[in-house]
């Protein structure tokens, strides 16, 4: 009987071992094969990002970016967001690492959005600004911070920041993707191409059609 339980116990010990034993080859991500990947801008995007550039045509300039060192345009928002991922900055290319300079004018929202495929921290660099977020259990969090203060925002949920202080406001942003993809919600539903239909969005607000197509028209759909 002791030796039926003491067997039993082995078998068990096994079975916990091979559940656990490949966990540490998901724990991260793979070591590089190579010192860098800058990306081939002028191929097609593959699984995990764009294809190396050959070695011989990579230059010192591949590794540096000064996109972020220019205040942006600002949109019928309010706001700018300079982007410095694979696409503006190939030298990021595999390295799950980009950022963005987003700049406001007093007032200025960078409206409610998410990033699909990377988690966000941002600094302010001056001004003030209202940084929130929404889990989808649908709390609401959500801090005024001024200039030397951080943020972070897990990934794939919706959060905006509005400048809430007198003058311009400037934060930088960064991403564990080299292209962390942004889904901005007002555009996503009233500028899409195609258009969502009117009915789908009246019924999901509860307001007329009216007002539908008056929101679409301020954002020339």
């Amino acid at each position: 009987m002791i030796l039926s339980t003491i067997s039993h116990f082995q078998l068990l010990c096994c079975l916990v071992l091979l559940l656990i034993l490949p966990l540490p080859l998901y724990s991260a991500d793979p070591d590089p094969l190579q010192d860098f990947c800058v990306a081939d801008l002028k191929a097609s995007a593959s699984l995990n990002g764009f294809p190396c550039k050959l070695a011989a045509e990579v230059t010192s300039g591949d590794f540096f970016f000064n996109g972020l060192s220019k205040e942006g345009n600002t949109t019928i928002f309010g706001s700018a967001v300079t982007p410095a991922n694979v696409l503006a900055f190939p030298g990021v290319n595999t390295l799950g690492i980009s950022m963005n300079r987003v700049d406001f004018a007093p007032g200025g929202l960078n409206p409610p959005h998410s990033h699909p495929r990377a988690s966000e921290s941002g600094i302010v660099i001056k001004g003030k600004l209202l940084v929130g977020f929404f889990t989808t259990n649908n709390v609401f969090y959500s801090k005024v911070l001024s200039a030397g203060e951080m943020f972070v925002i897990p990934r794939g949920l919706i959060h905006f920041q509005q400048n809430v202080g007198e003058g311009k406001a400037l934060a930088f942003t960064a991403f564990n993707s080299h292209l962390p993809g942004a889904v901005i919600v007002p555009t996503t539903l009233f500028a899409s191409t195609p258009s969502v239909p009117n009915q789908v969005l009246t019924k999901t607000f509860q307001v007329d059609d009216d007002l539908i197509s008056t929101i679409k028209s301020k954002f020339g759909s």
